[in-house]
């Protein structure tokens, strides 16, 4: 039973183009008997068991107007539903579309097999899976997958991002997973790789990956804009991680996930019967391997290059966390080299900082080093406050302070009690004792006390002497003596 649209197509080719019953089935894909057997109705009808109640449409007049014109050219529904009005069709657009899709359904697209040497190219992607817990947030998990065309053993390294850093450690750590480079990486268009890919234009590669792929020895490929398939193997790969070792595993912790799917590769994704090659890839691999070419003598320096402005609390802002950086760098700017685990902190050529990265949010990461220096660094301007006040008390306090030093092992302790005196009893009095001290050659905060105090003592004010005279001194009047005693035996 054919529909309604193919009865008009199988009369206008009839009537029309003057074509055979043959040949009209051979255009429409359909049985010559059929098409016979339709040919000798004047018009449409289903099966008699089954009458199909059909409201008549607007558009059923113009039908075979649509049919002589999709014959003619391949016109749009918008362009068939212009010409139609032009010829008194007065319905909607949208059952114009509709009849035309039936008339002429799309086509499936056709894809081209890939063929590729041993050694010739791997292709990569990034896949994602929900979200991880990682420390007080949740982290969205990725996972970057490498596939070797031709043996498709496959490399799988579990990330919290899919930024540049990430993207070129996992291409380091898959040459050194697989011992050795193929001659070409294909890929999406991703703007870790590829800046611009303009249709019919050059590929602009981001320069940082252009510089893995010299220092590694590959030449990158960017698959066509919209083009997903033409990397097929590693898209098949992503669907396979997820299905085989994804779907159904419990994650509570990024930690164990890399070590985890290292063993899944080992024992299940590289030893499994492949179902295009009907091979294991681990022992096309052991063919493959001296097609490919040799790691070079060093790994790549993964570090993504960026300028850091510093804070005045000496710190630099990393995806929302606080790092460290020593006191003398406050408000300046310093060059960031950012990895995967990571990140380096330099002034010019040198050094200033390195810290281990952290995955969580609005973390405050410090150096114990960098704190301890900033306390040691503003108790060396307090001290130098002090000795500023103290030498300027009076000409002698020079030679006082360094005599002091020569003494004492704690010297800045006698200058800030010095000091505080000079606040307490006044500048004047303290400059006076500190001279007199040096005079006596005395040289402690507590004589300097002492010498202060001692002027500062008050005395009871004396009182009038009171002079007896001699005549009282005669005028005295004594109790007689007591001879008793002896006069006993």
């Amino acid at each position: 039973m054919i529909d309604y649209p193919t009865y008009h197509q199988i009369r206008y080719l009839r009537d029309a183009e003057h074509l055979s019953g043959t040949k009209i089935a051979e255009t429409l894909h359909l049985h010559r008997d059929t098409v016979s057997k339709w040919l000798q109705r004047e018009k449409y009808q289903r099966r008699a068991a089954a009458p199909e109640r059909r409201r008549e449409s607007k558009l059923d007049s113009f039908k075979g107007t649509i049919a002589r014109l999709l014959a003619a050219h391949p016109y749009t529904g918008q362009q068939i539903f212009q010409r139609l009005q032009a010829q008194g069709y007065g319905g909607r657009y949208t059952i114009v579309k509709d009849y035309v899709r039936q008339v002429r359904p799309k086509a499936p697209e056709a894809f081209l097999h890939l063929s590729f040497a041993p050694g010739q190219c791997a292709q990569v992607d990034f896949g994602e899976w929900g979200s991880v817990r990682v420390g007080n947030t949740r982290r969205k998990l990725s996972f970057f997958v490498m596939v070797l065309c031709w043996s498709r053993k496959l490399f799988v390294e579990f990330t919290l991002g899919q930024s540049l850093e990430w993207w070129l450690y996992c291409h380091r750590a898959a040459f050194e997973y697989f011992g050795c480079v193929p001659r070409e990486i294909m890929h999406d268009n991703p703007k870790v790789a590829v800046l611009e890919h303009p249709y019919g234009g050059p590929t602009i590669f981001n320069p940082a990956y252009l510089d893995l792929a010299g220092h590694y020895g590959f030449q990158p490929k960017a698959c066509a804009p919209r083009k997903g398939n033409q990397k097929g193997r590693v898209e098949n790969g992503v669907g396979y991680v997820k299905k085989n070792f994804l779907s159904g595993l419990e994650i509570t912790d990024f930690a164990p996930l890399n070590p985890a799917g290292r063993v899944w590769q080992e024992t299940v994704a590289n030893v499994r019967l492949h179902g295009e090659t009907k091979r294991r890839p681990v022992d096309l691999f052991a063919e493959e391997q001296p097609k490919l070419q040799p790691l070079p003598a060093h790994p790549y320096d993964l570090g993504v290059v960026r300028p850091a402005p510093v804070s005045n609390r000496c710190r630099v802002v990393v995806d929302t966390n606080r790092y460290s950086v020593p006191p003398r760098h406050a408000s300046s700017e310093l060059t960031l080299k950012l990895y995967a685990d990571r990140l380096r902190l330099f002034a010019g050529a040198d050094l200033v900082a390195e810290h281990v990265r952290s995955f969580e949010r609005q973390q405050d990461v410090l150096h114990p080093d960098h704190e301890q220096t900033l306390l040691q660094d503003r108790g060396a301007a307090r001290a130098q406050k002090i000795l500023l006040r103290f030498l300027a008390l009076c000409p002698q306090a020079q030679a006082y302070q360094e005599q002091l030093a020569e003494r004492r092992l704690n010297v800045g302790h006698h200058l800030q009690k010095i000091v505080a005196l000079s606040e307490i009893f006044g500048a004047d009095k303290t400059a006076r004792a500190i001279a007199d001290a040096h005079e006596l050659g005395a040289y402690s905060c507590e004589y300097i006390t002492n010498l202060i105090e001692q002027r500062e003592r008050f005395l009871p004010a004396p009182g009038a002497l009171q002079l007896t005279r001699r005549s009282d001194l005669l005028e005295l009047e004594l109790p007689p003596p007591d001879l008793s005693p002896y006069n006993q035996t």
